[in-house]
């Protein structure tokens, strides 16, 4: 029995160091992330005129018709980054593995409506991930110019992506309302973070890296 509790003990305690380490880990990583890319973030009017592309990331739509209160945001930001001459070329990054179900199209038809050119617009359908979407940018336009447009959250991670890419990447931040699961979506992101910076370390290659 005393040998059992003995090593019930030393297995505790080995977990207990491993938990540490993992939640330490995702501590130091996220403030890396975080800390190397704030000063990247920037308001609409300070953001690189001449830059070659503003960058749209996917988020769910609504009966593959409307963008969802997040996607809106992030469109009309960029659509006003268009309008003061940010850049002249918008890209709609976004998910469209199902026939029934297409962000980059909602998001073009939603900013068409906003009063930009449809010539002007570049639809990526294969940015499933933030990683994706940035891999494919960088593939598409190597060491380009980028404005990102998301919510300021997901900037950090986004803006860090990009630069491993080695694009020139500055963030405006599409927050312009309040949403309904915050702390949820920062629990997400701060795991997000830990994946995505090990994946620009490993560097696995997008699907379709040509299709945009």
């Amino acid at each position: 029995m005393e040998r059992n509790c003995f090593m019930f003990a030393k297995i505790m305690h080995a977990a207990g160091i491993f938990l540490a380490a993992v939640l330490a880990s995702i501590v130091i990583i996220n403030a890396a992330v975080v800390l190397s890319t704030m000063s990247r973030i920037v308001p609409n009017d300070r953001a690189q005129e001449g830059a070659d592309y503003i960058l749209v990331l996917g988020a769910s739509v609504i009966d593959n018709a409307y963008p969802s209160h997040m996607l809106e945001d992030r469109i009309l930001t960029a659509v006003e980054l268009y309008e003061q001459g940010a850049a002249d070329k918008i890209i709609m990054s976004g998910d469209h593995r199902a026939d029934d179900y297409n962000e980059p199209q909602v998001m073009c038809d939603y900013a068409v409506a906003c009063g930009v050119p449809r010539e002007d617009i570049v639809l990526d359908h294969r940015g499933i991930s933030t990683y994706d979407s940035m891999y494919r940018m960088a593939e598409f336009a190597p060491n380009s110019r980028v404005i990102i447009v998301t919510q300021r959250y997901h900037l950090f991670r986004s803006i860090y992506i990009a630069r491993a890419m080695k694009l020139d990447a500055v963030g405006v931040s599409a927050s312009l309302r309040d949403y309904s699961k915050p702390m949820e979506d920062q629990f997400r992101e701060s795991l997000a973070r830990v994946k995505d910076f090990i994946a620009v370390i490993l560097r696995p290659e997008s699907a379709d890296i040509k299709n945009i």
